[in-house]
């Protein structure tokens, strides 16, 4: 009960020594762990092969769906195991659309706590899946249950930093959200590592793997949960005054309900630029690999021969050269999210987004020339930029909103907006994959059954910057009364500010003392070193892209 009483919201407001400085890793903490997500796909192979160990045990020829489902005797198909990596995005954006609206009420320890539960608990029915050998549990545990955690997880910290940082959103939603991208980088070498140490000639280890990484996150996760504080209604940096309305008209200082929200034309027309910005990168991502390969062939390792002439040797060298491709992508997708963000501190949103689409259309329409032209430097360049904005325009779009519709629902209304990526989840691979397959069968080369692809995907950031052009700012009509915010934030369990504000980043007075820089350098310890790690070990990869 006490335990309960502590994730209260009103037990989350911050004292008048806080530094705002511990928010951001607290939220890296939690982002960290379920951008795993990200990285599932190495559990594939491994899993595919559970009761062969050495090598697949296919199920009988004229077995149904529901039998291969349920079947403990034959080992799952990569295509069976790949439907959790759907789950993962279509819950993710369901439930933080769902859920938002709770967040803003419970705050943000609350959904972090049980964003920690879900995500790790269901690490732990997947195991007992791979131990009864069932995959429907994993599908319910890591794609459904593990799903809605990355959902409350994901939106968890938004409205916190947004109110934390008012001079900054972009620069601290983009910090968050630039953990999520970079998950994978550390899940993904762990989980190797592990599986590699817990393998068997009875076991492939993935089993134990999911155990051990449940409770590594479920560790991390609590602690970021644990540490979340929202600042007082009022606070604002020392010294930073909120920009008049004349100013900028983009920025506003009321605040829209996110039960309106449906109803407000910006709303779409940003869920559009989310979309077809995501649609554009995600596709590309999932097909990294493959992509560089094909096109290139041979020439990666120094011999002019097409990808099908190439030896079973050859394959694997430049598959290795591939990897890094993607691993450099990975950095890429990671940094931009940062740097796009904190950009767009400083040219506005808008603007952001307008080189985000101007600039991908330009280097899109351009990647065919310089796969023809076998120009491997401006070849990769190209996609990391591209993934670089891929990357952004996640970290930038909260920061967006709370310009639109006010801080006071902002995590509510992302959650609505997430819809948009589980719907690019969907469209942007199978525009990449489909479009790839109907040239190949059609006897379009290897190295050119991209070519029309690139086109489709820049004619869709033609859509995007459509949609960008007419975000003006909403109209009053949605904007809540004075009345309605009191009510909206008493349900929230706002606390007003009772102090003036002292020194920059904490909140003055003279009941607590400021937060220890000890403190804050641990905490900013306790995620930037396996954030250092898992850069390393991509760095180690990407290398043998410059061999």
């Amino acid at each position: 009960m006490a335990f309960l009483e502590l994730l209260a919201k009103e037990r989350t407001i911050a004292g008048k020594g806080f530094n705002r400085w511990l928010v951001p890793p607290a939220a890296l903490a939690i982002h960290l762990c379920i951008g795993m997500a990200y990285g599932f796909s190495v559990f594939w192979l491994p899993l595919s092969k559970a009761i062969g160990i050495k090598d697949p045990v296919a199920c009988a020829k004229d077995i149904g769906i529901l039998a291969e489902i349920f079947s403990s005797n034959c080992d799952w198909k990569i295509s069976m195991l790949g439907w959790m990596y759907t789950l993962f995005f279509v819950l993710l954006g369901s439930s933080a659309a769902i859920w938002g609206g709770w967040l803003e009420h419970a705050g943000p320890r609350k959904a972090g706590v049980v964003s920690a539960l879900c995500w790790c608990g269901g690490l732990v029915i997947s195991a007992f899946g791979i131990h009864t050998h069932q995959i429907w549990l994993m599908w319910l545990g890591s794609g459904v249950i593990g799903g809605i955690g990355l959902g409350l997880g994901y939106i968890s910290p938004v409205s916190t930093l947004i109110k934390w940082f008012p001079d900054r959103r972009g620069m601290a939603t983009g910090m968050a959200i630039m953990g999520f991208g970079g998950g994978a980088m550390i899940g993904a070498p762990l989980a190797n590592k592990l599986m590699t140490y817990f393998a068997t000639p009875t076991s492939v280890g993935v089993m134990e793997t999911f155990l051990v990484m449940a409770a590594i996150y479920f560790v991390f996760m609590m602690g970021g949960a644990l540490s979340y504080r929202v600042p007082p209604t009022g606070w604002k940096p020392a010294g930073w005054t909120p920009p008049p309305a004349s100013t900028n008209g983009m920025i506003t200082q009321k605040h829209v309900h996110v039960s309106r929200v449906w109803g407000i034309p910006q709303f779409w027309l940003v869920w559009g630029v989310l979309c077809l910005n995501v649609s554009a990168g995600i596709g590309i991502l999932g097909m990294s690999s493959p992509l560089l390969q094909e096109v290139f062939a041979g020439r990666l390792i120094g011999i002019d021969v097409a990808f099908n002439d190439l030896n079973a040797a050859q394959k694997l060298q430049i598959a290795a050269i591939a990897a890094g491709f993607t691993g450099l992508l990975s950095l890429f997708n990671i940094g931009g999210r940062f740097v796009w963000a904190s950009m767009s501190d400083y040219i506005g949103r808008k603007a952001t987004y307008f080189v985000f689409f101007i600039l991908g259309f330009c280097l899109y329409a351009a990647i065919p020339s310089f796969g023809h032209a076998g120009s491997l430097a401006l070849f990769v360049g190209a996609f990391c930029i591209i993934l670089s904005m891929y990357g952004g325009g996640f970290a930038t779009v909260p920061a967006y909103l709370a310009d639109l519709f006010g801080t006071q629902m902002v995590g509510a209304i992302h959650g609505r907006l997430l819809t948009a990526w589980a719907t690019a989840g969907v469209l942007g691979p199978v525009l990449v994959n489909y479009i790839r397959e109907y040239q190949l069968a059609h006897g379009v080369a290897r190295a050119d059954s991209y070519t029309i692809t690139m086109y489709i995907l820049a004619g869709m950031l033609v859509l995007g910057c459509a949609c960008n052009a007419l975000v003006r700012p909403v109209a009053d009509k949605y904007f809540m009364t004075e009345a309605e915010l009191a009510a909206e934030r008493k349900l929230a369990h706002d606390r007003a500010l009772a102090a003036e504000v002292g020194t920059a980043g904490v909140v003055g007075g003279e009941d607590n003392k400021p937060s220890s820089p000890v403190l804050v350098i641990a905490a900013w310890l306790a995620v930037g070193l396996p954030l250092a790690w898992g850069v390393l070990m991509t760095l180690e990869k990407a290398v043998v892209l410059f061999k």
